[in-house]
């Protein structure tokens, strides 16, 4: 049954209680596909180990994800404005749950990646549509208090997911494909849940036309550079002509994407909102923060499991400061936005945080202690606590109803983009400083480079001699705090956009059409 059409002045009179039976279930398919993310931030070394893969693989089961989400978001927003929602959130359930069943059944990593590339698809649509439904059903200043059950639920599912993923792995009876398989109930129930509470009004539309030549340019442009991110200094110099054909190859495919845009009737990416100061400036702070998501879950993960020697499960728990750090700004910070109705402050001021967390990695080696470490990460997780979600909802404030899904998705394009960028650069990185380390230490100890592990991954310990596994300790907790200095200097430009922003009082309307006479100019021009 598709979701009823409705009058807006209908809609916008929803009771608390119809939005919170609909928000259970926004709330509860968004849990699985971040879950799905977090869960497998703890659990990939092992995964990887098992498979006998790189760690050029390694980070690709993740850039993989986050490049077709990334590439599909805008797409999910763009039907959000002219199809049902309801349907929409409902198709993208159902792709994120064949995909998790496909990457539970994989054999090798050639496999895996392919089958987190389809998953992606789901988790873009379902991350892009519960912002877009929620919009939709509540107004900006009443927001901010949803907002925070929006930033409880994500931070539970970073802070249970890595904890969980490593209880699986670590089980003698589960073992790593759970973590795949566990999400998809939750995802049919919420689906269930869906369909007898989210009544969104639909906006039919005669002759609708979507951009499939200018999503699919933005994707080809991007996975080309993600590419060549992956291989630079590695198979092919800096400059050769494979660093030529590639990146002047996705720099072609980017302009035309932008030509595409700017001149068809329904783009993905809308240029006037791109082009909007609120939007824009959200965009550069949203690329900061996305980087900050990823690559703390993804590579500090790592660095507990292979740099410390820590089980998964140790490493979930371990990662439990950033995750509290979320949780608790991100509630709080939210109810003070809906108290005061000012959002700029709090932006500014979880980016500021975000940079001195990372700064603070940036130090991290092999032997830091481990209190130093749960402090820097809690200052990360405050910092994209007090950012991520009101970087959205700052540019829902200042756009029509009409416009709510393609403007949020863009920004959670452009999230979601920074954090592809981030986790195939930072992993790019940390594959140099590895090969490099392991290189100087095996040449230190009298060991040709290489002979001794005999094609065995070096992310497999186990099957390490003893004294290579120290050596492989040492590389990988010695790198992680280089990607972290490169982090650090990106989330500059987070604050950067944060202060340029204009400070705006949310509205109490859900269109900015409907707002009384007597209402203060909100959107930013």
């Amino acid at each position: 049954m598709s979701a009823p059409t409705t009058t807006r002045a209908d809609h916008s009179a929803m009771t608390h209680r119809e939005i919170m039976e609909a928000l259970s279930g926004l709330l509860l398919v968004l849990f699985a596909a971040m879950a799905s993310s977090t869960i497998v931030s703890t659990a990939l070394p092992k995964i990887i180990g098992d498979l006998n893969g790189s760690q050029t693989q390694y980070t690709w089961v993740v850039t993989a994800t986050l490049l077709t989400a990334t590439a599909t978001t805008p797409i999910w927003g763009k039907l959000s404005d002219l199809f049902s929602k309801k349907l929409l959130v409902q198709l993208s359930i159902v792709i994120f749950v064949l995909g998790s069943l496909i990457a539970g059944f994989t054999q090798n990593t050639e496999q895996l990646i392919a089958a987190r590339a389809f998953q992606g698809i789901g988790m873009g649509g379902v991350q892009a549509l519960v912002q877009v439904a929620i919009a939709a059903m509540i107004p900006p200043r009443e927001r901010g208090r949803y907002n925070g059950y929006l930033g409880g639920v994500m931070a539970l599912a970073t802070v249970g997911g890595p904890l969980l993923g490593g209880l699986i792995v670590d089980s003698d009876w589960l073992g790593w494909r759970w973590c795949f398989f566990i999400g998809a109930p939750f995802a049919v129930i919420a689906l269930i849940v869906l369909q007898k509470t989210l009544h969104l009004p639909v906006m039919r539309r005669e002759n609708v036309k979507i951009d499939w030549m200018g999503a699919s340019l933005i994707a080809a442009g991007v996975s080309v550079i993600l590419v060549w991110v992956s291989f630079v200094d590695d198979s092919f110099a800096w400059i050769s002509w494979e660093t030529l054909a590639m990146v002047g190859a996705g720099a072609i495919l980017l302009a035309l994407a932008v030509w595409v845009e700017s001149r068809v009737s329904e783009p993905v990416v809308p240029l006037p909102i791109v082009r909007q100061r609120t939007t824009a400036l959200a965009i550069l702070g949203s690329l900061a923060v996305g980087m900050a998501m990823f690559g703390g879950s993804v590579f500090l993960g790592q660095y507990f499991q292979i740099g410390r020697g820590y089980s998964p499960t140790q490493a979930g728990l371990l990662m439990i400061p950033m995750m509290i750090g979320i949780l608790v700004s991100s509630t709080i910070a939210g109810r003070m936005i809906t108290k005061s109705g000012k959002i700029k402050p709090y932006i500014v001021a979880g980016t500021i945080v975000l940079v001195v967390g990372f700064a603070g990695l940036a130090t991290l080696d092999h032997d830091t202690p481990l209190w130093y470490v749960g402090i820097a990460m809690a200052l990360v997780g405050i910092g994209v606590g007090m950012s991520m979600q009101n970087l959205v909802l700052a540019v829902q404030n200042t756009v029509a109803l009409k416009d709510i899904g393609a403007a949020s998705s863009t920004v959670a394009f452009f999230r979601s983009l920074g954090g592809t960028i981030g986790v195939s650069v930072l992993g790019a990185v940390l594959a140099r400083q590895v090969s490099e380390s392991m290189t100087e230490q095996m040449t230190a100890a009298g060991m040709p480079a290489g002979s001794s592990n005999s094609g065995i991954s070096a992310l497999n310990l186990s099957s390490l001699p003893e004294a290579v596994q120290h050596m492989v300790r040492v590389a990988y907790g010695d790198a992680t705090g280089h990607i972290f200095m490169i982090s650090a200097a990106v989330a500059v430009i987070g604050v950067v956009a944060a202060v340029a922003m204009k400070p705006a009082m949310l509205r109490s309307t859900v269109d900015v059409g409907a707002a009384p006479e007597k209402e203060p100019a909100l959107a930013a021009k």
